[in-house]
């Protein structure tokens, strides 16, 4: 029985290596190998070895369908070649060295689920296009240094369920498609300069887990209905200049904190109201 499965690993193992992909989708891999020096990753590719038993690609149906290259030491930029891997569904590229900008036509991945540029050096705007990737379930481009507003058409992404930007330079009010996100589990966007008011269409984010706005210019009323949503289990607004008074159900949440900013730069702290809402209704 044992040499019988030690024969059938081998035959499936010796299948995958035949895997025979596109030779465009093995030039975008080179391609990408080389615009981030390649000869200098922790796992490198040998070129000359079927793509198969290339650290990080994945392949199905002799098709690039994804790219795991956390944490590599990939150093250089991004090739706008790689937004020619129509198949691909998860890009992972989590915690490198990849400065310059996210590819403009990134959009053009209509099968992508799981974008993960986190933690490098990217600087410049979130490409527009981005929100023409409908099935994408997982956006995160945390620890950059991308700038600009959000795409005002945020909310066309109905499958997502993460949206990651803390710690960069991102600026402007909240895009009202944001609110029209159903799915959406997480919303970390602290550590940024994002400015306005939160809307009260927030209630509409029903599936909210995670909302975290620490550490930015926001004003205005905390809507009390953030407190009603009933999967929410932490949420961090502070160091924000939101005024008023928060209802109890807020404050106990896991992470909130009252220690805002005013207009002078100094610390205060939110009032804790007894009202269940908060703030008058009149404030809506």
């Amino acid at each position: 029985m044992k040499s019988i499965i030690t024969l059938f690993l081998t035959v499936v193992f010796s299948i995958s290596l035949l895997a025979n992909i596109p030779n465009s989708e093995k030039n975008i891999l080179i391609k990408l190998n080389q615009s981030t020096n390649g000869s200098q990753w922790k796992v490198k590719w040998d070129l000359n070895a079927p793509v198969t038993t290339w650290h990080g690609v994945k392949i199905q149906n002799d098709k690039v369908v994804g790219i795991n290259l956390s944490n590599n030491n990939l150093v250089g930029t991004l090739p706008n070649e790689i937004t020619d891997l129509k198949n691909l569904e998860e890009l992972n590229l989590f915690k490198n060295q990849i400065s310059g900008t996210i590819p403009e036509k990134i959009g053009k991945l209509k099968n992508l689920k799981e974008l993960n540029l986190s933690f490098n050096k990217l600087s410049g705007s979130i490409p527009n296009s981005i929100c023409e990737i409908p099935h994408l379930n997982s956006l995160m481009l945390f620890m950059n240094k991308l700038s600009g507003e959000l795409p005002s058409q945020i909310g066309n992404l109905k499958e997502l369920e993460v949206v990651s930007l803390f710690n960069n330079e991102l600026s402007g009010q909240l895009p009202a498609s944001l609110y029209e996100l159903k799915n959406l589990k997480e919303l970390v966007l602290s550590s940024n300069k994002f400015s306005g008011q939160i809307s009260w269409d927030v209630e509409n984010l029903k599936e909210l887990e995670n909302l975290s706005l620490f550490d930015n210019k926001m004003n205005g009323h905390i809507p009390y209905t953030i407190a009603k949503l009933d999967n929410l289990k932490s949420v961090n607004l502070s160091y924000n200049s939101f005024s008023g008074a928060v209802s109890q159900a807020l404050a106990q949440k896991e992470g909130f904190n009252c220690t805002m900013i005013n207009e002078f730069g100094l610390a205060f702290q939110l009032e804790v109201s007894n009202n269940a809402k908060g703030v008058l209704a009149a404030d809506e």
